[in-house]
């Protein structure tokens, strides 16, 4: 008998055994946390670090039960049903969440930051401070900002120059400002859910896409583009969050329990993803991959540029967004 996520949501409510054969449950308040990979990736490893320093600080207190390999659906499902309340603990992209809070696109900006450092120290600052107010207002208590990455373009040839990409089909994920990007330099945006991204690759469907390192291997998308053009030009910004009434309901102990465990894994996520960037190159090119370096970096700069005139006015303006460019 076939069974739908959503059945298998409700069942993993009713009867957490199955999640993971032979795992036995505390006591404690049940959280239910969705995963979109596997147990070997960094965005379920860091659930089980948080499980673990809970287990810890605050012992029979909570019992997160964490399901993998995106069996509660996708981004946009997944933060559904955080609102919803049948989910109460995920990672998220910054991307999956501008349905409901547009103003985080300002961190999904092209060429925006100049390096993983920069990013970090603006999300520590006023503009970290004010997206987690307005993330709140929809139903998502952020616990803390993580980095999945630099998006980069990947290829079955080197399109290292803004004028080899016009022409081709390009997959984008489901947002306005990634079709502007791509739309901008003369390509076709195509957007295409990530797990059919491989034979829509494989087929022609599509030419080529951008993805961060550690997802371009895990999903195996350097056996059909083997091509990877650094160029760097979105940093792939995310949240850990947990659901806004589950949060409320905890006492202030709990929370601080939860709060302390989420900023040790923010930091713990971000030494597996860049190890795992590492490890994941490290096998493309083992496997036949290519690495290329951008041509006409002022070329992809003046067309990232239009991308933030375009974008301003939901943003908080040119003067804004120049100023985060622009940061120490």
């Amino acid at each position: 008998m076939l069974i739908t996520r959503r059945q298998f949501a409700i069942g993993s409510l009713a009867a957490p055994a199955i999640l993971k054969a032979g795992q036995t449950f505390a006591a404690g308040r049940p959280v239910t946390v969705a995963s979109l990979l596997g147990e070997d990736k960094p965005e379920t490893k860091v659930w089980r670090h948080i499980a673990e320093a809970m287990a810890q600080t605050a012992p029979g207190r909570f019992d997160l039960r964490i399901v993998p390999n995106a069996a509660l659906g996708g981004e946009k499902e997944v933060a559904e049903g955080l609102r919803l309340g049948s989910i109460q603990a995920a990672l998220s992209t910054i991307s999956a969440l501008s349905g409901w809070v547009p103003r985080g696109q300002i961190l999904d900006l092209p060429f925006l930051f100049r390096d993983r450092d920069h990013l970090r120290r603006v999300l520590a600052g006023p503009l970290g401070t004010e997206l987690k107010t307005q993330y709140e207002a929809q139903g998502f208590m952020v616990l803390g900002f993580i980095n999945y990455g630099a998006r980069h373009l990947l290829a079955k040839e080197p399109l290292t120059t803004p004028a080899s990409v016009k022409g081709k089909r390009i997959r984008v994920i489901q947002s306005p400002l990634h079709t502007a990007l791509w739309s901008g330099f003369g390509a076709y945006p195509t957007p295409i859910p990530i797990p059919e991204t491989y034979n829509a690759l494989k087929t022609g469907v599509v030419d080529c896409m951008d993805l961060t390192k550690s997802a371009y291997v895990g999903f195996r998308l350097n056996e059909v583009v083997p091509c990877l053009i650094e160029t760097g030009h979105i940093w792939a910004s995310g949240v850990v969050m947990v659901a806004a009434p589950f949060w409320k309901a905890l006492t202030p102990q709990d929370r601080q329990a939860f709060a302390a465990a989420a900023t040790a894994g923010v930091a713990y996520f971000d030494q597996m993803m860049q190890a795992d960037e590492e490890a994941s190159m490290a096998k493309a090119i083992a496997e036949g991959g290519k690495v290329f370096q951008p041509e006409d970096r002022a070329g992809w700069q003046a067309g990232a540029r239009k991308v933030w005139v375009a974008f301003a006015p939901e943003l908080g303006g040119i003067d804004k967004i120049e100023a985060v460019a622009n940061s120490a």
